[in-house]
């Protein structure tokens, strides 16, 4: 392998090699390319003219057979066979016991490792488990692009194929870059053990220290008692201790192998196994038996756990079967164009974080990561949820004419930031940004935005390794009033819990953990947290209004105990001859349905309300927003949640105190339309959602189209299909969605 040869002269020398070891009159190595195809790239003893002429689809045959099963196949007279397909140009016709290997990488079948004999004969295990030994370094050979040039145009290998997916849309945008594992997979490089024994004591330590760690996660979790979360841990540890899986690793390293190849030589067997399992709850399973096998192939190479720690590339995009909003926050937001997950749903946070950021994003692709290696090129189109990985020349091309129109369409908005957001009937909208990081405040000008309807302030704990101390706090707040000049900014106390988790602050294990003890029952659980918060707001407002809304209210009560802890500070601060803001207004984010029954006493205890429809939406629908199986499934402009929404509003109306929606839904035209016809008049959104939605206020004519959304709703048993109407009112008037 270290020799400095060509490709096909290595290729040669191996096949060679194989079969004077394995006493055997043929060794042959087939590559499957990107058309399903399995070419002969190498034999000893076939027919040499064969070489690259030689082909079979995938199936078809025995060789076919192993690449579509994904598993060996021995036979003592091959002819006998149902699935031998007789190849004329090979002269294999003489050759009657058949030994054949997948060649396999992450679970892909790269090709297929055969030796065949006259005589009829079974091979041994041992020589089976040399054949698979092999196939792993031929795996690596291939990954390595050093086959490449051995195939014929247009018949790329299957490792570099075009691979398109279409999943959910969760973030607008486009981008071109290069793929960066959020959880890289460890690469093994030294496959062939020098001292069996010692690999064994290796592999013993790492798994009693595996076992140790999914013990710690079962302790840890001891306090949710009986459920579903702690069922999945007891299965989590099964697997670590499946005594056939320890003795499948041992057997390979018996074989010659090290450690770390013999957990990915196993590994991979189980995967293409898996993936080719009907079942869906054993396919579900592939995923704990990937993680548990990453973490063991860490234990044994002394590795952190965690996430990507190589260098960024300029273009990076970022892979991954789920992530929290914290681990995105922890890459350079200037390097990363894109985010593709396997999991997650449009409104859990970190695609909330990805919007703020400006990310486009795509999530519930499936089996992205185990498909795509770091540094393959790959496309992300936020528009429309389609991924291309590996793309060719022709998509390319068209993605980035597609990419110059919409920095056309965007010079377009941007000649829009200076107008004001009113229908053509004369109705005035606010059309402000969510915001909670520094980078986000440039936006508010590049946006024309008339102000931030919601800055998260835990975004700034997120990223901390510490808790921020008071004089921190106060300097983030203060830059972030003077950014805003003379733009209102409403501060949206520390929403923390459910996913949003800080690792400084202690916490037990939830069953449920998005209805559980999070946001204002936290702060007023631990009022210093509360308290430090708010002193740190007034003495960065000194000389200025201040308006500050707490999450999660389910009661009326709490709100007036959160104003307590604020009144509390004033006057803490004036007796103590500090500055701070005499003009606090204070309100509270509707998103618990609770409060739905308790407005009249919640406009008069307020001074304004928002609206946040992530949480009421799955509140009001029992639909969990971190459920990849629930994401999209219950309408937002449904007519159960517009009359919920259009609640608040009369409500609010009749109280005479302002209500505004900072919700998702509020930067996307088809929704903003219904909400601006219910009688919504302030939203807040991602910053690039402000163009699109402007451009949508300034075309339309919201007086008829309130009257026939009102109809819609009064339509009784007849359930109206609210968003195929809007769109259709959108076309016949000529509005921009």
């Amino acid at each position: 392998m270290a020799e400095p040869i060509g490709a096909q002269e290595r290729l040669d020398k191996i096949v060679t090699i194989i079969a004077a070891n394995m006493v055997a009159e043929v060794c042959s190595v087939y590559v499957l390319r990107s058309d399903g195809v399995l070419e002969l790239f190498a034999t000893e003893g076939l027919k040499a003219t064969s070489v690259h002429r030689a082909t079979l689809t995938v199936g078809r045959g025995l060789v076919g057979l192993i690449a579509a099963e994904a598993r060996p196949l021995n036979l003592p007279d091959a002819q006998t066979h149902p699935a031998f397909a007789y190849l004329p140009e090979t002269g294999e016709e003489i050759y009657h016991s058949f030994l054949g290997v997948p060649i396999l990488r992450a679970g892909r079948t790269l090709g297929v490792l055969v030796v065949q004999n006259r005589s009829f004969r079974t091979y041994m295990e041992e020589e089976v488990e040399a054949l698979q030994t092999t196939a792993m370094v031929l795996a690596e050979m291939f990954a390595a692009g050093e086959i490449e040039d051995l195939a014929a145009p247009g018949a790329d290998l299957d490792l570099n194929r075009a691979i398109h997916f279409t999943g959910a849309a969760f973030c607008d945008g486009i981008a071109l870059g290069h793929v960066v594992l959020h959880e890289p997979r460890i690469v093994v490089t030294q496959l062939i053990a020098e001292d069996a024994e010692h690999e064994l004591k290796r592999l013993d330590a790492a798994m009693a220290s595996l076992r140790l760690s999914v013990d710690d996660l079962l302790a840890r979790s001891a306090a949710v008692g009986t459920g579903e979360h702690r069922e999945i841990l007891e299965a989590y540890r099964m697997f670590a201790q499946d005594r056939g899986w320890t003795r499948r690793l041992q057997e390979a390293i018996e074989a010659g192998l090290t450690a770390e190849a013999a957990v990915e030589k196993v590994q991979n067997d189980t995967r293409a196994r898996m993936l080719r399992q009907t079942d869906p709850f054993l396919r579900d399973r592939l995923h704990d038996f990937d993680d548990l096998a990453n973490r063991l192939l860490r234990e044994l190479m002394g590795r952190p756990h965690g996430p990507f720690a190589g260098d960024l590339p300029e273009d990076a995009v970022i892979v991954a079967r789920n992530m929290g909003a914290a681990e995105l926050l922890d890459y350079d937001r200037r390097r990363v164009r894109g985010l593709v997950l396997e999991e997650a749903g449009p409104t859990g946070h970190v695609s909330i974080v990805a919007r703020a950021l400006g990310i486009a994003t795509v999530g519930q692709v499936q089996d992205l990561v185990a498909l795509a290696e770091s540094g393959d090129a790959i496309i992300v189109d936020g528009e429309t949820g389609e991924v291309h990985l590996r793309p060719p020349a022709d998509i390319e091309t068209a993605y980035a004419d597609k990419v110059r129109f919409r920095a056309r369409k965007q010079e377009q908005y941007r000649l829009l930031r200076d107008e004001p957001a009113i229908t053509r009937d004369g109705v005035a909208v606010g059309l402000h940004i969510n915001a909670g990081l520094l980078m986000d405040l440039p936006h508010l000008d590049e946006s024309g935005a008339s102000g931030i309807g919601l800055f998260r302030t835990e975004l700034q704990f997120m990223i901390s390794t510490a808790f921020p101390r008071q004089s921190e706090q106060q300097a983030f707040y203060t830059q972030v009033m003077q950014a805003a000049g003379d733009k209102p900014v409403i501060f949206r106390s520390l929403d923390v819990g459910g996913d949003k988790v800080l690792p400084y602050l202690r916490s037990q294990a939830e069953e449920n953990p998005a209805m559980g003890w999070r946001a204002i029952r936290l702060g007023l659980d631990r009022p210093a947290l509360l308290r430090t918060q708010v002193r740190s707001m007034l003495k960065a407002a000194a000389g200025r209004e201040l308006r500050l809304m707490f999450p999660m209210v389910t009661e009326v009560g709490e709100f007036r105990r959160a104003k307590a802890i604020v009144e509390r500070e004033q006057a803490h601060l004036s007796r103590h001859g500090h500055d701070g803001s005499d003009d606090v207004v204070l309100g509270v984010m509707v998103e618990v349905p609770a409060l739905l029954f308790q407005l009249d006493e919640l406009f008069a205890a307020v001074d304004f309300v928002s609206v946040g429809t992530n949480d009421l939406l799955q509140f009001l629908m029992a639909s969990d927003r971190g459920n990849t199986r629930l994401a999209g499934r219950y309408d937002p402009l449904s007519p159960a949640f517009l009359r919920a929404l259009m609640a608040v509003v009369e409500k609010s109306t009749a109280a005479g105190k302002p209500v505004s929606l900072c919700g998702e839904m509020a930067g996307r035209p088809i929704e903003a339309m219904a909400l601006l016809a219910i009688g919504y008049r302030s939203l807040s959104m991602a910053s690039s959602s402000i163009g699109p939605i402007k451009a949508m206020v300034r075309a339309l004519d919201l007086a008829p189209l309130r009257k026939r959304l009102l109809d819609l709703l009064d339509a009784g048993a007849a359930a109206p299909d609210i968003r195929g109407e809007l769109r259709a009112w959108a076309a016949a008037h000529g509005i921009p969605v």
